[in-house]
């Protein structure tokens, strides 16, 4: 099973800098797509269904703002919108999709960059979706979280840790609240098959970051320890760059989605 995570920066401008073509040459089961900033009717999904996915969609309810939407080749066996908290509901963030005993999680979390109160948005976030996955995993053990974290774990995660030191996406709480998801029984599938290597996710459009390679390893493809030993391979994808974050490829063996 080959699923991709990719932040589009909106799906339309994506599609205009040639996603479809690029989705064309490969083989991915499952796409989970975040900041698509649309809803579903004023997309054109044809060249979606053109090449064999079905979709599901929560958008945010501001328009040009937010939202996630899932594609796929597989039918999920049940789809839930949001995480029943209308606080983090309105803004759609999380999407959920269950095939047979596997569940995927489709994240957009919030950002800390506009100022003190949406970083403080960001911090209740971090604390709700932690107690909600753990309340999840006891009925459904087997779970996929992928999305826009919006926060480098390491500094090996970040071109430049010292001077990012106080920067949201790379606060001491926030990496705290990284430690402790991935102490709980969750592995972050690039650094178990990249334990050192130094790869990036998002680049910021000022001052040739992404041409220099300044950027951060915001987005993940994270996975329950029940299914560690199914990650095959993951890789960040910088040549597809429809965006200015680029895709988390994820590869399961077995995982049972047929």
């Amino acid at each position: 099973m080959q699923l991709i995570s990719y932040n589009l920066n909106g799906i339309r401008a994506a599609m205009r800098n040639g996603l479809i073509d690029w989705l064309s040459q490969h083989s991915f089961d499952v796409l989970c797509f975040q900041e698509v900033k649309a809803t579903a009717d004023v997309v054109d999904l044809t060249p979606f269904e053109q090449l064999g996915y079905q979709h599901h969609w929560h958008a945010a309810e501001k328009k040009g703002y937010s939202g996630v939407a899932t594609f796929s080749k597989i039918a999920p066996t049940n789809v839930v919108i949001g995480c029943g908290l209308p606080v983090y509901d309105c803004e759609g963030r999380i999407l959920r999709t269950d095939f047979e005993d596997v569940t995927l999680l489709n994240c957009y979390f919030p950002s800390g960059t506009s100022g003190e109160v949406r970083q403080g948005v960001k911090m209740e976030f971090l604390r709700d979706f932690y107690e909600y996955v753990q309340n999840l995993r006891k009925t459904r053990p087997n779970l996929i979280v992928v999305g826009d974290y919006n926060i480098a774990h390491n500094p090996i995660d970040i071109h430049d840790p010292i001077r990012n030191k106080n920067t949201t996406g790379f606060l001491p709480e926030e990496r705290a609240w990284m430690d402790q998801w991935f102490g709980s029984g969750i592995t972050d599938a690039f650094r178990f098959i990249h334990p050192v290597a130094v790869g990036y996710s998002w680049w910021s459009y000022r001052a040739g970051a992404r041409s220099n390679n300044k950027g951060w390893r915001i987005d993940y493809a994270s996975v329950t320890d029940t299914l560690r030993e199914q990650i095959t391979d993951c890789r960040l994808l910088p040549d597809a760059v429809h965006a200015d974050h680029c895709p988390v490829w994820l590869l399961l063996s077995e995982p049972g989605f047929n």
